[in-house]
């Protein structure tokens, strides 16, 4: 049963139009991956489902609800996360303050807590007094993801996670990607890193100049070398 359904998604910025009519579904507890160049509307996509792009056409219906061109706190309370490109966490708070902030606005207390993301990032723990602007890019990626899943969604959209990290740390984030599946959240990834889409998702949808070109699963785009040449310019 899909969770997320999108149909005839049309949204841009000023008089630009940047998603001609976009169709994709997320199923309960799946992982969905958007694939595609620079510039072809992949974060546009999750800012659009996220209510920070206002849809100029097209549905946006989750579990059922109409969600199209409602405001972000709306969107955030029926259980969709977001965790955007550039982190953009607050340089002026602290981790634990960032923390406690999302915790306080969580759409129901389980399953994830504080003390649960102390787990999954150690890290964060340790740093829990030091202001967001002393972090390192993959602390503040893991305190992004971390905020997100304090609001425990059903729903998480991923922008381009991997960017700027570290393999290490990409390595942490693939693990927490996977223990966040198995507590039966789904996911919307937009990615460029292969290896961490590839280990994520369940299906690949591939996007360019502003529509979903391909689908396929995960596995079949794997062995589809043709194709990911032709559409991502892999060689």
């Amino acid at each position: 049963m899909a969770l997320l359904e999108v149909e005839g998604l049309v949204a841009g910025y000023g008089r630009g139009t940047v998603l001609h009519g976009v169709d994709i579904s997320v199923p309960e507890r799946a992982a969905t991956v958007v694939l595609g160049r620079n510039g072809v509307g992949k974060s546009t996509l999750v800012m659009a489902l996220a209510g920070h792009v206002r849809p100029r056409a097209g549905s946006v219906r989750f579990d059922g609800r109409e969600l199209a061109g409602r405001r972000v706190d709306v969107i955030a309370r029926e259980g969709i996360a977001l965790v955007p490109q550039g982190r953009r966490v607050f340089a002026p708070l602290t981790v634990d303050e960032h923390l406690e902030l999302a915790a306080s606005r969580a759409r129901r207390p389980e399953p994830w807590s504080i003390a649960r993301i102390r787990e999954l990032f150690p890290r964060l723990g340790e740093r829990g007094a030091q202001l967001a602007r002393q972090l390192s890019g993959g602390e503040q990626q893991m305190l992004a993801i971390a905020r997100a899943l304090l609001t425990n969604p059903r729903l998480l959209l991923l922008d381009e996670p991997s960017d700027g990290l570290a393999p290490a740390v990409l390595r942490q984030v693939e693990e927490a990607l996977a223990v966040v599946r198995s507590e039966d959240v789904a996911i919307l990834l937009v990615e460029q890193d292969l290896r961490l889409a590839f280990a994520v998702a369940d299906a690949v949808r591939v996007m360019d100049k502003g529509s979903l070109v391909h689908g396929a699963s995960t596995e079949a785009f794997r062995r589809d070398g043709a194709t990911a040449r032709r559409l991502l310019g892999i060689t």
